[in-house]
Protein backbone atom coordinates (compact mmCIF):
# COMPACT_ATOMS: atom_id res chain seq x y z
CA UNK A 1 0.00 0.00 0.00
CA UNK A 2 1.00 3.60 -0.50
CA UNK A 3 2.65 5.24 2.54
CA UNK A 4 0.48 8.28 4.05
CA UNK A 5 2.69 11.34 4.44
CA UNK A 6 1.69 14.14 6.72
CA UNK A 7 1.28 17.97 4.78
CA UNK A 8 2.33 20.22 7.74
CA UNK A 9 1.69 24.64 7.56
CA UNK A 10 4.64 25.20 5.33
CA UNK A 11 6.11 28.59 6.20
CA UNK A 12 9.14 29.58 3.74
CA UNK A 13 12.27 28.94 4.73
CA UNK A 14 13.15 32.35 4.63
CA UNK A 15 16.32 34.72 4.62
CA UNK A 16 15.53 38.24 6.35
CA UNK A 17 17.28 41.79 6.68
CA UNK A 18 17.55 41.93 2.31
CA UNK A 19 18.08 38.42 1.85
CA UNK A 20 16.45 36.02 -0.65
CA UNK A 21 14.65 32.97 0.45
CA UNK A 22 16.21 29.81 0.13
CA UNK A 23 13.42 28.61 -2.76
CA UNK A 24 14.19 31.03 -4.80
CA UNK A 25 17.88 31.25 -4.05
CA UNK A 26 18.05 27.57 -5.01
CA UNK A 27 15.94 28.44 -8.36
CA UNK A 28 18.28 31.03 -9.32
CA UNK A 29 21.51 28.53 -8.82
CA UNK A 30 20.01 25.41 -10.44
CA UNK A 31 19.69 28.29 -13.76
CA UNK A 32 23.24 27.94 -13.64
CA UNK A 33 26.43 25.59 -15.13
CA UNK A 34 27.74 23.56 -12.18
CA UNK A 35 31.75 23.55 -11.95
CA UNK A 36 33.41 20.50 -10.46
CA UNK A 37 36.48 20.45 -8.29
CA UNK A 38 38.04 22.37 -5.36
CA UNK A 39 38.38 22.05 -1.60
CA UNK A 40 35.24 23.45 0.44
CA UNK A 41 36.11 25.26 3.82
CA UNK A 42 33.45 24.96 6.52
CA UNK A 43 34.00 26.13 9.61
CA UNK A 44 31.64 25.15 12.77
CA UNK A 45 31.57 26.53 16.39
CA UNK A 46 31.56 22.87 18.25
CA UNK A 47 33.57 19.84 17.97
CA UNK A 48 31.95 16.95 17.32
CA UNK A 49 30.60 14.48 19.84
CA UNK A 50 29.85 10.96 19.50
CA UNK A 51 29.28 9.97 15.34
CA UNK A 52 26.86 6.58 16.47
CA UNK A 53 23.94 7.57 14.18
CA UNK A 54 21.41 8.01 16.84
CA UNK A 55 23.71 10.06 18.25
CA UNK A 56 23.77 12.68 15.13
CA UNK A 57 20.98 15.44 16.67
CA UNK A 58 23.60 17.14 18.12
CA UNK A 59 24.03 19.33 14.95
CA UNK A 60 28.12 19.23 14.87
CA UNK A 61 27.92 15.47 14.73
CA UNK A 62 24.83 16.09 11.84
CA UNK A 63 26.72 18.08 9.77
CA UNK A 64 29.45 15.11 9.86
CA UNK A 65 27.35 12.28 9.20
CA UNK A 66 24.82 14.29 6.79
CA UNK A 67 28.48 14.13 4.14
CA UNK A 68 29.09 10.26 4.85
CA UNK A 69 26.28 8.44 5.51
CA UNK A 70 22.91 7.77 3.39
CA UNK A 71 19.60 6.97 4.77
CA UNK A 72 16.85 4.42 3.24
CA UNK A 73 14.59 7.36 2.46
CA UNK A 74 14.81 10.98 1.73
CA UNK A 75 12.79 13.76 3.31
CA UNK A 76 12.09 16.55 0.82
CA UNK A 77 12.76 19.67 3.14
CA UNK A 78 10.15 21.65 0.93
CA UNK A 79 7.49 19.74 0.77
CA UNK A 80 8.03 17.17 3.87
CA UNK A 81 7.62 14.22 1.45
CA UNK A 82 9.34 11.00 2.25
CA UNK A 83 11.46 10.13 -1.29
CA UNK A 84 13.17 7.10 -2.37
CA UNK A 85 16.86 6.92 -1.57
CA UNK A 86 18.60 3.35 -0.71
CA UNK A 87 15.20 2.05 -0.66
CA UNK A 88 13.44 2.43 -4.04
CA UNK A 89 10.24 1.42 -2.77
CA UNK A 90 8.32 0.67 0.72
CA UNK A 91 4.90 -0.67 1.33
CA UNK A 92 3.40 -0.61 4.88
CA UNK A 93 0.70 -2.61 6.21
CA UNK A 94 -2.22 -1.40 7.16
CA UNK A 95 -2.06 -1.15 11.24
CA UNK A 96 1.73 0.46 10.66
CA UNK A 97 3.26 -2.86 12.10
CA UNK A 98 5.40 -3.86 9.12
CA UNK A 99 7.43 -1.87 6.84
CA UNK A 100 9.22 -3.49 3.58
CA UNK A 101 11.49 -1.74 1.59
CA UNK A 102 13.68 -2.50 -1.80
CA UNK A 103 16.86 -1.76 -1.46
CA UNK A 104 19.09 -0.24 -4.30
CA UNK A 105 21.90 -2.51 -5.55
CA UNK A 106 24.71 -1.19 -6.77
CA UNK A 107 25.02 0.61 -3.39
CA UNK A 108 28.86 0.30 -1.88
CA UNK A 109 30.15 1.77 1.36
CA UNK A 110 33.39 3.74 1.45
CA UNK A 111 35.34 0.54 2.37
CA UNK A 112 34.18 -1.23 -0.62
CA UNK A 113 31.91 -3.74 1.23
CA UNK A 114 28.07 -3.61 -0.12
CA UNK A 115 25.39 -2.20 1.58
CA UNK A 116 22.62 -5.10 1.16
CA UNK A 117 19.26 -5.80 2.84
CA UNK A 118 21.64 -8.14 5.43
CA UNK A 119 23.40 -4.94 6.41
CA UNK A 120 20.77 -2.62 6.51
CA UNK A 121 18.76 -5.61 8.84
CA UNK A 122 21.88 -5.19 11.03
CA UNK A 123 21.59 -1.41 11.12
CA UNK A 124 17.94 -1.23 12.56
CA UNK A 125 18.22 -4.26 14.95
CA UNK A 126 21.22 -2.30 16.50
CA UNK A 127 19.59 1.01 16.26
CA UNK A 128 16.02 -0.38 17.03
CA UNK A 129 17.29 -2.66 19.93
CA UNK A 130 20.44 -0.81 20.90
CA UNK A 131 23.56 -3.33 22.04
CA UNK A 132 24.14 -3.66 25.79
CA UNK A 133 27.47 -5.11 25.02
CA UNK A 134 29.05 -2.29 22.91
CA UNK A 135 26.89 0.52 24.92
CA UNK A 136 24.92 1.46 21.43
CA UNK A 137 21.68 3.13 22.59
CA UNK A 138 18.16 2.61 20.97
CA UNK A 139 17.42 5.29 18.53
CA UNK A 140 15.17 7.90 20.10
CA UNK A 141 13.31 8.04 16.25
CA UNK A 142 12.64 4.46 16.29
CA UNK A 143 9.08 3.09 18.73
CA UNK A 144 8.23 -0.44 19.35
CA UNK A 145 10.70 -2.10 17.34
CA UNK A 146 10.80 -6.05 17.29
CA UNK A 147 13.00 -7.15 14.63
CA UNK A 148 13.89 -7.65 10.91
CA UNK A 149 13.56 -10.04 8.07
CA UNK A 150 16.01 -10.20 5.03
CA UNK A 151 13.81 -11.44 2.38
CA UNK A 152 16.18 -11.60 -0.09
CA UNK A 153 19.50 -9.85 -0.78
CA UNK A 154 18.00 -6.66 -1.72
CA UNK A 155 14.62 -6.88 0.20
CA UNK A 156 14.20 -6.50 4.28
CA UNK A 157 11.03 -6.18 6.40
CA UNK A 158 11.04 -4.60 9.56
CA UNK A 159 8.07 -5.45 12.17
CA UNK A 160 6.71 -3.76 15.45
CA UNK A 161 5.51 -5.01 18.20
CA UNK A 162 2.67 -2.20 18.41
CA UNK A 163 1.95 0.52 15.29
CA UNK A 164 4.75 2.39 14.95
CA UNK A 165 3.14 5.31 12.34
CA UNK A 166 6.86 7.44 12.64
CA UNK A 167 9.09 4.87 11.44
CA UNK A 168 8.89 6.41 7.83
CA UNK A 169 9.91 9.32 8.79
CA UNK A 170 12.59 8.23 11.33
CA UNK A 171 14.22 5.98 8.00
CA UNK A 172 15.36 10.10 6.53
CA UNK A 173 16.78 11.57 9.53
CA UNK A 174 20.21 11.77 10.81
CA UNK A 175 19.79 9.23 13.41
CA UNK A 176 19.15 6.48 10.85
CA UNK A 177 22.15 6.79 8.67
CA UNK A 178 23.35 3.60 7.47
CA UNK A 179 26.66 2.50 8.36
CA UNK A 180 28.90 -0.55 7.67
CA UNK A 181 29.03 -3.75 10.00
CA UNK A 182 32.73 -2.89 10.63
CA UNK A 183 30.85 0.30 12.02
CA UNK A 184 28.66 -1.58 14.20
CA UNK A 185 30.85 -3.96 15.64
CA UNK A 186 32.76 -1.26 17.59
CA UNK A 187 31.95 0.27 21.01
CA UNK A 188 30.17 3.56 21.24
CA UNK A 189 33.19 4.96 23.05
CA UNK A 190 35.36 4.62 19.61
CA UNK A 191 32.60 6.47 17.65
CA UNK A 192 33.86 9.92 18.30
CA UNK A 193 36.78 9.08 15.77
CA UNK A 194 35.18 9.92 12.47
CA UNK A 195 38.11 7.97 10.25
CA UNK A 196 36.14 4.55 12.30
CA UNK A 197 32.40 5.50 10.47
CA UNK A 198 32.26 3.96 7.45
CA UNK A 199 29.36 5.05 5.65
CA UNK A 200 28.22 4.57 2.12
CA UNK A 201 27.76 8.58 1.39
CA UNK A 202 29.29 10.79 -0.99
CA UNK A 203 32.16 11.62 0.97
CA UNK A 204 34.44 9.79 3.09
CA UNK A 205 36.76 10.91 6.02
CA UNK A 206 40.11 10.77 5.11
CA UNK A 207 41.83 12.54 7.94
CA UNK A 208 40.98 13.79 11.91
CA UNK A 209 42.87 16.16 14.24
CA UNK A 210 40.04 15.50 16.90
CA UNK A 211 38.67 19.04 18.03
CA UNK A 212 40.03 20.63 15.63
CA UNK A 213 39.57 19.68 12.54
CA UNK A 214 38.07 17.09 10.05
CA UNK A 215 39.48 16.32 6.15
CA UNK A 216 36.69 14.85 3.50
CA UNK A 217 37.44 13.30 0.27
CA UNK A 218 34.76 13.25 -2.45
CA UNK A 219 33.61 9.74 -3.49
CA UNK A 220 34.03 9.91 -6.99
CA UNK A 221 31.96 6.66 -7.46
CA UNK A 222 29.11 8.05 -5.53
CA UNK A 223 26.12 6.90 -8.11
CA UNK A 224 22.88 6.63 -5.55
CA UNK A 225 22.09 9.96 -4.18
CA UNK A 226 18.02 10.79 -2.96
CA UNK A 227 16.53 9.54 -6.47
CA UNK A 228 14.53 12.83 -6.91
CA UNK A 229 17.35 15.59 -6.50
CA UNK A 230 18.32 16.81 -9.97
CA UNK A 231 21.77 16.59 -8.93
CA UNK A 232 23.16 13.03 -10.02
CA UNK A 233 26.64 11.43 -9.75
CA UNK A 234 29.03 12.11 -7.64
CA UNK A 235 29.60 15.34 -5.87
CA UNK A 236 30.97 18.61 -7.66
CA UNK A 237 33.46 19.09 -5.31
CA UNK A 238 36.99 17.30 -4.76
CA UNK A 239 36.21 17.18 -0.45
CA UNK A 240 35.81 19.16 2.38
CA UNK A 241 37.53 20.81 5.31
CA UNK A 242 35.65 21.46 8.36
CA UNK A 243 37.24 23.71 11.09
CA UNK A 244 36.38 23.92 14.69
CA UNK A 245 36.17 27.51 15.28
CA UNK A 246 34.67 28.57 18.47
CA UNK A 247 34.56 31.92 18.38
CA UNK A 248 31.86 33.99 16.39
CA UNK A 249 33.94 37.10 15.43
CA UNK A 250 36.56 34.86 14.25
CA UNK A 251 34.50 32.91 12.43
CA UNK A 252 32.71 35.63 10.61
CA UNK A 253 36.15 37.41 9.83
CA UNK A 254 36.97 34.12 8.17
CA UNK A 255 34.47 33.97 6.37
CA UNK A 256 34.80 37.97 5.11
CA UNK A 257 37.83 37.56 4.48
CA UNK A 258 38.13 34.87 2.39
CA UNK A 259 39.66 31.97 4.62
CA UNK A 260 36.35 30.16 4.88
CA UNK A 261 33.67 29.56 2.71
CA UNK A 262 30.52 28.45 4.90
CA UNK A 263 30.26 28.95 8.49
CA UNK A 264 27.46 27.49 11.11
CA UNK A 265 25.74 29.22 13.67
CA UNK A 266 25.96 32.70 13.15
CA UNK A 267 24.51 35.06 16.21
CA UNK A 268 21.60 37.13 15.39
CA UNK A 269 23.58 39.94 16.37
CA UNK A 270 26.52 39.61 13.56
CA UNK A 271 23.61 39.06 11.02
CA UNK A 272 23.97 42.56 9.44
CA UNK A 273 27.49 42.83 9.38
CA UNK A 274 27.47 39.23 7.17
CA UNK A 275 24.63 40.69 4.55
CA UNK A 276 26.04 44.48 4.23
CA UNK A 277 29.51 43.12 2.60
CA UNK A 278 27.54 40.95 0.51
CA UNK A 279 27.46 37.37 2.16
CA UNK A 280 23.89 35.14 2.15
CA UNK A 281 22.78 34.02 5.42
CA UNK A 282 20.47 30.75 5.72
CA UNK A 283 17.81 30.26 8.26
CA UNK A 284 16.20 26.79 7.57
CA UNK A 285 14.02 25.93 10.18
CA UNK A 286 14.31 23.11 12.75
CA UNK A 287 10.14 21.99 12.74
CA UNK A 288 10.72 20.43 16.29
CA UNK A 289 10.63 21.45 20.20
CA UNK A 290 11.13 24.93 20.33
CA UNK A 291 13.84 26.50 22.32
CA UNK A 292 12.40 26.41 25.52
CA UNK A 293 12.98 26.23 29.48
CA UNK A 294 11.88 22.89 31.11
CA UNK A 295 11.36 22.21 34.99
CA UNK A 296 12.28 18.91 36.87
CA UNK A 297 9.12 19.00 39.40
CA UNK A 298 10.87 16.56 41.48
CA UNK A 299 12.58 19.27 42.57
CA UNK A 300 10.63 20.79 45.63
CA UNK A 301 11.21 24.66 44.36
CA UNK A 302 8.91 23.95 41.08
CA UNK A 303 7.11 20.98 42.16
CA UNK A 304 3.98 23.05 42.44
CA UNK A 305 1.89 23.40 39.57
CA UNK A 306 1.44 27.02 40.56
CA UNK A 307 5.12 27.87 40.73
CA UNK A 308 5.76 27.05 37.30
CA UNK A 309 2.74 28.37 35.90
CA UNK A 310 3.81 31.75 37.81
CA UNK A 311 7.46 31.65 36.17
CA UNK A 312 5.56 31.12 32.32
CA UNK A 313 3.48 34.16 33.16
CA UNK A 314 6.72 36.66 34.27
CA UNK A 315 8.38 35.56 31.03
CA UNK A 316 8.47 38.02 28.22
CA UNK A 317 9.50 35.59 25.47
CA UNK A 318 8.93 39.13 22.81
CA UNK A 319 11.21 40.66 24.96
CA UNK A 320 14.03 37.70 24.35
CA UNK A 321 13.34 37.95 20.42
CA UNK A 322 13.36 41.72 20.02
CA UNK A 323 16.67 41.98 22.80
CA UNK A 324 18.64 39.18 21.51
CA UNK A 325 17.46 37.92 17.67
CA UNK A 326 16.30 38.60 14.62
CA UNK A 327 13.27 37.70 12.40
CA UNK A 328 14.89 34.46 11.40
CA UNK A 329 13.62 33.52 15.37
CA UNK A 330 10.48 33.81 15.68
CA UNK A 331 8.65 34.17 19.16
CA UNK A 332 7.26 30.83 20.31
CA UNK A 333 3.08 30.12 20.42
CA UNK A 334 3.67 26.70 21.28
CA UNK A 335 6.05 23.83 22.58
CA UNK A 336 7.03 22.73 18.77
CA UNK A 337 7.37 24.99 15.93
CA UNK A 338 4.48 26.81 13.93
CA UNK A 339 6.34 24.53 10.65
CA UNK A 340 6.15 21.26 12.97
CA UNK A 341 3.88 18.60 11.94
CA UNK A 342 0.71 18.56 14.49
CA UNK A 343 1.34 22.10 15.47
CA UNK A 344 -1.41 24.29 17.53
CA UNK A 345 -1.47 28.10 18.33
CA UNK A 346 -1.11 28.62 22.25
CA UNK A 347 -0.33 32.27 22.13
CA UNK A 348 -3.22 33.26 24.36
CA UNK A 349 -1.94 30.72 27.27
CA UNK A 350 1.69 32.51 26.91
CA UNK A 351 0.88 35.42 27.74
CA UNK A 352 3.27 37.70 29.72
CA UNK A 353 1.06 39.00 32.75
CA UNK A 354 3.47 40.00 35.70
CA UNK A 355 0.60 40.41 38.37
CA UNK A 356 -0.95 37.24 37.69
CA UNK A 357 2.50 35.34 37.95
CA UNK A 358 3.02 37.68 41.51
CA UNK A 359 -0.79 36.39 42.31
CA UNK A 360 0.30 32.54 41.57
CA UNK A 361 3.16 32.82 43.79
CA UNK A 362 1.15 34.24 46.75
CA UNK A 363 -1.38 31.23 46.15
CA UNK A 364 1.31 28.86 46.33
CA UNK A 365 2.71 30.20 49.33
CA UNK A 366 5.88 31.78 48.31
CA UNK A 367 5.71 35.92 49.84
CA UNK A 368 8.22 38.36 49.35
CA UNK A 369 10.91 38.57 51.80
CA UNK A 370 12.78 41.86 53.08
CA UNK A 371 15.90 40.39 50.73
CA UNK A 372 13.27 40.92 47.82
CA UNK A 373 13.22 37.21 47.13
CA UNK A 374 10.18 35.26 47.38
CA UNK A 375 10.37 32.76 50.73
CA UNK A 376 8.59 29.64 52.09
CA UNK A 377 9.71 27.88 55.11
CA UNK A 378 12.40 30.01 55.74
CA UNK A 379 13.69 29.59 52.17
CA UNK A 380 14.58 31.80 49.51
CA UNK A 381 12.86 31.30 45.79
CA UNK A 382 16.19 30.37 44.28
CA UNK A 383 16.78 28.37 41.03
CA UNK A 384 19.56 27.24 38.94
CA UNK A 385 20.39 26.59 35.55
CA UNK A 386 23.46 25.58 33.15
CA UNK A 387 23.79 27.47 29.60
CA UNK A 388 23.24 25.07 26.60
CA UNK A 389 26.44 26.30 24.22
CA UNK A 390 24.80 24.52 21.66
CA UNK A 391 21.77 26.92 21.37
CA UNK A 392 22.17 30.50 20.08
CA UNK A 393 23.16 32.60 22.60
CA UNK A 394 21.67 30.48 25.64
CA UNK A 395 23.50 32.36 28.24
CA UNK A 396 22.22 35.90 27.50
CA UNK A 397 18.54 33.91 26.99
CA UNK A 398 18.62 32.46 29.89
CA UNK A 399 20.42 36.17 32.22
CA UNK A 400 17.56 37.83 30.19
CA UNK A 401 15.11 35.33 31.95
CA UNK A 402 16.69 35.74 35.35
CA UNK A 403 16.01 39.71 35.34
CA UNK A 404 12.23 39.40 34.35
CA UNK A 405 12.18 36.48 37.01
CA UNK A 406 13.37 38.95 39.38
CA UNK A 407 10.72 41.38 38.95
CA UNK A 408 8.17 38.89 40.69
CA UNK A 409 10.91 37.78 43.33
CA UNK A 410 12.42 34.76 41.59
CA UNK A 411 16.25 34.17 41.72
CA UNK A 412 17.42 32.51 38.66
CA UNK A 413 21.33 31.70 38.98
CA UNK A 414 23.01 30.93 35.43
CA UNK A 415 26.05 28.96 35.42
CA UNK A 416 28.32 28.00 32.50
CA UNK A 417 28.05 25.79 30.12
CA UNK A 418 31.57 24.49 30.32
CA UNK A 419 31.70 23.70 34.08
CA UNK A 420 33.22 20.10 34.80
CA UNK A 421 29.67 19.24 37.41
CA UNK A 422 27.52 20.09 34.38
CA UNK A 423 26.41 16.85 33.24
CA UNK A 424 26.09 15.14 36.13
CA UNK A 425 24.20 18.09 37.97
CA UNK A 426 22.05 18.28 34.99
CA UNK A 427 20.93 15.25 35.34
CA UNK A 428 19.67 15.50 39.06
CA UNK A 429 16.39 17.51 39.56
CA UNK A 430 17.71 18.75 42.97
CA UNK A 431 20.54 20.58 41.77
CA UNK A 432 19.56 21.95 38.31
CA UNK A 433 15.76 22.27 38.51
CA UNK A 434 15.37 24.43 35.43
CA UNK A 435 16.71 23.51 31.79
CA UNK A 436 17.24 24.84 28.35
CA UNK A 437 16.10 22.11 25.81
CA UNK A 438 15.10 22.56 22.15
CA UNK A 439 15.14 19.35 19.65
CA UNK A 440 14.68 19.18 15.71
CA UNK A 441 12.37 16.82 14.20
CA UNK A 442 9.81 16.72 10.94
CA UNK A 443 7.72 14.41 12.28
CA UNK A 444 5.22 14.57 15.62
CA UNK A 445 7.19 11.97 17.58
CA UNK A 446 9.91 14.67 18.32
CA UNK A 447 7.61 15.67 21.01
CA UNK A 448 7.67 12.27 22.40
CA UNK A 449 11.38 12.12 22.03
CA UNK A 450 11.84 15.20 24.10
CA UNK A 451 9.21 14.71 26.84
CA UNK A 452 9.05 10.80 27.22
CA UNK A 453 11.12 8.99 30.43
CA UNK A 454 12.78 6.71 28.31
CA UNK A 455 13.67 9.01 25.33
CA UNK A 456 15.87 12.52 26.62
CA UNK A 457 13.33 12.74 29.13
CA UNK A 458 13.72 16.31 30.18
CA UNK A 459 11.62 16.28 33.05
CA UNK A 460 13.78 13.78 34.43
CA UNK A 461 10.96 11.39 35.60
CA UNK A 462 13.16 8.84 36.21
CA UNK A 463 14.60 11.02 39.21
CA UNK A 464 18.41 11.66 39.42
CA UNK A 465 21.38 10.16 39.81
CA UNK A 466 20.38 8.36 42.94
CA UNK A 467 16.79 8.11 41.54
CA UNK A 468 15.51 9.35 44.22
CA UNK A 469 12.15 9.41 41.93
CA UNK A 470 8.47 11.55 43.42
CA UNK A 471 7.68 12.67 39.97
CA UNK A 472 6.41 10.59 37.33
CA UNK A 473 3.34 11.74 34.70
CA UNK A 474 1.01 9.04 33.91
CA UNK A 475 -0.86 10.78 31.68
CA UNK A 476 1.55 12.67 29.80
CA UNK A 477 3.31 9.13 29.08
CA UNK A 478 0.30 7.75 27.89
CA UNK A 479 -0.50 10.65 25.46
CA UNK A 480 3.14 10.44 24.22
CA UNK A 481 2.62 6.24 23.79
CA UNK A 482 -0.46 6.93 22.09
CA UNK A 483 1.26 10.09 19.38
CA UNK A 484 3.67 7.02 18.87
CA UNK A 485 1.22 4.65 17.98
CA UNK A 486 -2.13 5.92 16.70
CA UNK A 487 -1.92 5.22 12.80
CA UNK A 488 -5.09 7.20 11.40
CA UNK A 489 -3.63 10.63 10.67
CA UNK A 490 -5.67 12.88 12.12
CA UNK A 491 -6.26 11.24 15.24
CA UNK A 492 -2.29 11.10 15.52
CA UNK A 493 -2.40 15.31 15.07
CA UNK A 494 -4.80 15.60 17.25
CA UNK A 495 -2.93 14.20 20.47
CA UNK A 496 0.12 16.57 19.23
CA UNK A 497 -2.31 19.06 20.24
CA UNK A 498 -3.28 17.27 23.49
CA UNK A 499 0.26 17.28 24.53
CA UNK A 500 1.26 20.88 23.60
CA UNK A 501 -2.19 21.79 25.10
CA UNK A 502 -1.22 19.72 28.55
CA UNK A 503 2.62 20.78 28.89
CA UNK A 504 1.40 24.40 28.39
CA UNK A 505 -1.39 24.11 31.23
CA UNK A 506 1.08 22.18 33.74
CA UNK A 507 4.25 24.84 32.51
CA UNK A 508 6.56 22.05 32.28
CA UNK A 509 7.87 24.21 30.08
CA UNK A 510 8.55 28.09 28.53
CA UNK A 511 8.51 28.16 24.72
CA UNK A 512 10.57 31.20 23.75
CA UNK A 513 11.32 30.76 19.86
CA UNK A 514 11.52 28.86 16.98
CA UNK A 515 14.73 28.08 16.21
CA UNK A 516 16.56 27.69 13.33
CA UNK A 517 20.30 26.79 12.19
CA UNK A 518 22.20 29.65 11.15
CA UNK A 519 24.51 29.71 8.50
CA UNK A 520 26.55 32.19 6.71
CA UNK A 521 27.99 31.73 3.43
CA UNK A 522 30.50 33.05 0.51
CA UNK A 523 28.35 34.59 -2.70
CA UNK A 524 30.17 32.18 -4.68
CA UNK A 525 29.18 28.79 -2.82
CA UNK A 526 26.47 27.48 -4.98
CA UNK A 527 23.71 24.80 -4.30
CA UNK A 528 24.48 24.85 -0.52
CA UNK A 529 21.34 22.79 0.60
CA UNK A 530 19.61 22.01 4.07
CA UNK A 531 17.82 19.20 4.80
CA UNK A 532 14.71 18.97 7.10
CA UNK A 533 15.65 20.17 9.83
CA UNK A 534 18.34 22.55 9.00
CA UNK A 535 21.70 20.39 8.76
CA UNK A 536 23.89 21.13 6.21
CA UNK A 537 24.10 19.16 2.71
CA UNK A 538 27.40 19.80 0.44
CA UNK A 539 26.39 16.79 -1.93
CA UNK A 540 25.32 19.24 -4.64
CA UNK A 541 27.34 21.95 -3.74
CA UNK A 542 29.94 23.78 -5.90
CA UNK A 543 32.08 26.72 -6.02
CA UNK A 544 31.95 29.87 -8.99
CA UNK A 545 35.11 31.81 -7.76
CA UNK A 546 35.42 33.06 -11.47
Amino acid sequence: MTVSVFRPRLLAASVFAGAVSLSALSVAMAAETAVNGGTLIYLEQQGHTALYPPAGGFYPNGGILNQITDKLTYQNPKTLEIEPWIAESWTVNADRTEYTFKIRKGVTFSDGTPLDSAVVAKNYDTFGLGNKDLKLPVSEVINNYDHSEVIDPYTVKFTFKKPSPGFLQGTSVIGSGLVSLSTLSRKLDELGDATKIIGSGPFVVTNEVLGKEITFKARKDYAWGPAKLEHQGPPHLDGIRLLVVSEDSVRIGALTAGQGDVIRQVQAYDEKQVLDKGYTIYAPPTRGVNNSVVFRPDNPLVADVRVRQALLKATDSAEVVRTLFSKNYPQATSIIASTAQGYINLAPKLTFDPKAAATLLDQAGWTPGPNGLRQKDGKDLVLTAYESLPQPQNKATLQLLAQQWAKVGVRLTVLSGDSGSRVADDLDPLKTPVAPAMVGRADPDVIKSQYYPLNRDVLRQKGGPGKVQSFVDDHLNRLLEGLASETDPAKRLTIAGEVQTYVVDQAYAIPLFEEPQAFAAAPYVKDLAFEAVGRPSFYAAWLDRK
